[in-house]
């Protein structure tokens, strides 16, 4: 049963009031024309809850817009939505196609700051590798009942792959819920190769940005221990909870968290504001086991202001790094690994507290 403008309603009384569902809750595609945009295509997705998305399946499939009842609930890079073929793999040449969004995947097989891995390829990685530059195939949208409920949804299959070489193919979904204010990503990833066996490196890298992001919000998160990656130091909410004023001369940091989890293994994370509205914010869940590692970007400069919430198997800062931690893992040939992660508002005080009230 959906809820839907303050009443909860069965598939029948819908199907009463409107002839075509899209009325409600639907996707739609389409392609960009201009600039170095052009030929990226977008799907977008509604579901009458408020919550909008703007999905690209030239980009891996990631999340370049999100709204819901016309708050903006991520951060927009300045590069706009790069069409992948103008991609520059080689060092930092990766940031001139952050488009940030809600959703930018990096990974498949690295993420983090340029680097040779002599232990691995014994090349030179780019920054964060490039799963978010790789089209997505067999991309297809669907939308329908089960039972009371209704759902739509985009799909596809992202292939980093390289002759004679690593071979890891993401099947991806994106699913939303009638009347719903949140949104499912379900991710499997395979090693299609016959002998090679793969690092595998991915990190949601998530990115809140104004209004949700102001002087005064908050970052709330139960951590076992978390790390300020300048010095290695552990650090507690004060040092990464408060969101200050964008500024001129203020740099970015890098926290790295382990986070608490219920007895479900579920790990919950959000950045509030409680000024806003009767309250706002957006939370991340997601299973522990399948992404252990929270990294946290903080980019409070002036034009630039920005925070990252970025579940991951491993942290952003690289292999070597990781692999000191015990947080690289590698995807042998056959092997699949599944990764599920729900995002949603938080819409009210009441919510809010409810939120802060359940972290374990």
């Amino acid at each position: 049963m959906a809820n839907l403008f303050g009443c909860d309603w069965t598939r029948e009384a819908l199907l009463d009031r409107v002839e075509d569902m899209a009325q409600l809750a639907g996707t739609r595609r389409g392609k960009l024309t201009e600039g170095n945009e052009a030929g990226t295509e977008w799907v977008e997705m509604w579901n009458s809850s408020g919550l909008s998305l703007t999905v690209l399946p030239g980009r891996g499939l990631d999340i370049a817009q999100a709204q819901y009842n016309g708050i903006p609930l991520c951060f927009r890079g300045s590069t706009g939505d790069l069409n992948p073929a103008h991609y520059e793999p080689d060092g930092f040449g990766w940031e001139r196609g952050f488009f940030a969004g809600l959703l930018t995947t990096c990974g498949f097989t690295f993420v983090g700051h340029p680097e040779t891995d002599a232990e691995e390829e014994d090349i030179e990685l780019g920054l964060h590798g490039r799963a978010t530059f790789i089209p997505a195939r067999r991309v297809g949208t669907d939308e329908g009942w089960q039972g009371d409920e209704y759902t739509v949804s985009v799909s596809g299959r992202v292939r980093e792959t390289v002759t004679g070489g690593t071979n890891l193919e993401l099947t991806r979904s994106i699913t939303l819920g009638l009347g719903e204010k949140a949104l499912v990503i379900r991710d499997r990833i395979e090693n299609l190769s016959r002998r090679l066996t793969s690092p595998l490196m991915i990190v949601y890298h998530c990115n809140a940005g104004f209004p949700i992001v102001n002087e005064g919000a908050r970052v709330l998160l139960s951590s076992a221990k978390s790390i300020d990656t300048a010095d290695g130091a552990e650090v507690d909410g004060r040092a990464f909870g408060a969101i200050g004023a964008p500024a001129p001369d203020n740099g970015e940091a890098v926290y790295v968290h382990t986070l608490n989890a219920t007895a479900e293994g579920t790990a919950t994370v959000a950045i509030v504001n409680d000024q806003l509205r009767d309250g706002f914010g957006l939370y991340w869940k997601y299973n522990s086991a399948e992404l252990p590692v929270l990294s946290q970007w903080t980019h409070f400069v002036s034009g630039s202001y920005v925070i990252g919430i970025e579940p991951g198997n491993c942290s952003v800062m690289g292999r070597q790094a990781n692999r000191e931690a015990g947080t690289l893992e590698h995807i042998a040939p056959g092997e699949v690994r599944e990764f599920t992660m729900e995002i949603g508002v938080l819409d009210g005080a009441e919510e809010i507290a409810a939120f802060e009230a359940s972290l374990p």
